[in-house]
C-alpha cells in the first residue's frame, strides 16, 4: 500500500455494496481471483479499499491550504480551538501525516468523491474504535466545516457529504437539583476563607445565572457592575457581551469576593494554588472545584450539572414556559430546552401509567 499522502482508488474491478454504518453504496477493488468472495469482504470494506500512490505532487497550493487550517481555527475560544486541533490531529494520524495542515491537504486534493470516502472509512475507524457517537459526530462536523470554509475561501468548489452517526444518547438534564445545590452551600458555609468566598460566588453564578463555567472564568472585575446589579458576560459562540441582570443572593456573594480580592484590573476569579496563585481560574479548576466539594456533600457533580439544575428548577417555577426560560438559559434554538422539559414532566412515563393503568 501506498502513502496516504498522495491517494486515489485503485483501477482494478471493484465491486459495490451497502455499508452498514454509512448506508451508502461503496466500492471495494478486488482481483480477478477473488472477486466471488464478496460475503468475506463486507465487513470492514470502506477501511480495507486499495489506495494506490499518485505519480505526482497535487496542485493544490499548500499555503493556501496552511492559510486555511489557520482561518478554520482563528477566532474560536481556547476551548473549542483546543477541540478542533485535537480532532484534525486525530484525523491526521488516521491518514497517517504528522501535522493537521498536511491532513487538510490531502482531505482537498483530490476531489469530493474521494474526500467523501476518505471520511466515511475515516468515521468507520472511529465507530470501530467505540468512540461516543457525540465525539465521532464533533469529529466529521469538524471536517465539514474546514472544507466549507474552503470552499467559501475559493479553494475547492465542494463540500464534504459525510453524515453524523444516527444517535439519541441519554442525557441527565436535571443535575443535582435545588436540594443537591443546597447542600454544596452548605459546606461552603463552615468556611468563610477567601477560598471560600470564591467558591461560594463561582456556584452562585453556575446556578443563579445558569452560566456555564468557560463564561465563568472568562468574566474581568470590570464586567461586573454591583451597583447596576449587572454582570456582562461573553455567552458561547457570540461575539459580544451581554449584560445579565443578578439575583441578591448572587450579588452578595460576589461582592463578599470583591472585599477580598478588590476592584483590581484583570480577571474576576483567580487561582490560590501556588504554582499559579493570581491567575486566571481555569475551566478545568472549576471542574475540580465543583467535582469535589460535591464529594464531600456525598454527590457526583460537575459545573455544567449545576446549569442543568438551574435550567430544571426555572422550567418548575414557570410552569414550563419555555420562552422565558430561553432567555434565561441563553439556548438559541427551544427544541434544546423541550429536552429538559420532556424530562422534567416524564411525559413518556405519565402515558405509560395511563395504559397500564386501563388493563
Amino acid at each position: 500500500m501506498g502513502s496516504f499522502s498522495n491517494i486515489q482508488l485503485s483501477s482494478t474491478p471493484c465491486t459495490k455494496g451497502l455499508d452498514k454504518i454509512t448506508g451508502v453504496l461503496y466500492s471495494v477493488s478486488m482481483n480477478r481471483s477473488n472477486r466471488n468472495k464478496r460475503t468475506n469482504r463486507r465487513k470492514g470494506n470502506m477501511k480495507n479499499a486499495a489506495l494506490v500512490p499518485l505519480s505526482g505532487p497535487s496542485a493544490l497550493d499548500t499555503p493556501a491550504v496552511s492559510r486555511l487550517v489557520d482561518a478554520f481555527l482563528a477566532g474560536r475560544n481556547e476551548r473549542t480551538m483546543k477541540a478542533y486541533q485535537n480532532d484534525l490531529e486525530d484525523f491526521a494520524a488516521f491518514v497517517k501525516v504528522s501535522t493537521a495542515d498536511e491532513a487538510a491537504r490531502l482531505l482537498l486534493a483530490h476531489g469530493q468523491g474521494q474526500a467523501n470516502e476518505l471520511v466515511l472509512r475515516y468515521k468507520a475507524e472511529l465507530v470501530d474504535r467505540g468512540l461516543a457517537a457525540a465525539t465521532i459526530n464533533r469529529r466529521l462536523a469538524a471536517l465539514r466545516a474546514m472544507v466549507k470554509l474552503g470552499r467559501t475561501l475559493g479553494i475547492v468548489p465542494w463540500a464534504l457529504e459525510v453524515s453524523n452517526l444516527r444517535a439519541e444518547p441519554y442525557r441527565d438534564t436535571k443535575g443535582p437539583g435545588r436540594a443537591g445545590f443546597r447542600r454544596l452551600l452548605d459546606e461552603l458555609d463552615e468556611r468563610m476563607d477567601d477560598k471560600g468566598r470564591r467558591d461560594r460566588a463561582i456556584l452562585r453564578l453556575l446556578f443563579d445565572l445558569a452560566l456555564r463555567r468557560g463564561e465563568v472564568v472568562s468574566l474581568d472585575v470590570v464586567d461586573l457592575d454591583l451597583e447596576a446589579g449587572t454582570v456582562a458576560v461573553l455567552g458561547k459562540g457570540r461575539t459580544g457581551k451581554i449584560k445579565l441582570t443578578l439575583p441578591g443572593p448572587t450579588r452578595d456573594a460576589l461582592r463578599s469576593w470583591l472585599d477580598v480580592w478588590g476592584n483590581k484590573a484583570g480577571p474576576l476569579f483567580v487561582n490560590f494554588d501556588r504554582a499559579g496563585k493570581g491567575r486566571r481560574l481555569t475551566a478545568t479548576s472549576v471542574y475540580r472545584l465543583v467535582r469535589d466539594l460535591g464529594l464531600k456533600a456525598g454527590l457526583k457533580v460537575r459545573p455544567h450539572g449545576l446549569r442543568h439544575a438551574a435550567i430544571t428548577e426555572a422550567l418548575d417555577l414557570t410552569g414550563g414556559d419555555v420562552r422565558k426560560v430561553a432567555r434565561f438559559s441563553r439556548h438559541k434554538d427551544l427544541r434544546t430546552l423541550n429536552v429538559y422539559d420532556d424530562a422534567r414532566a416524564d411525559l413518556g412515563g405519565e402515558v405509560a401509567a395511563l395504559v397500564a393503568g386501563a388493563v
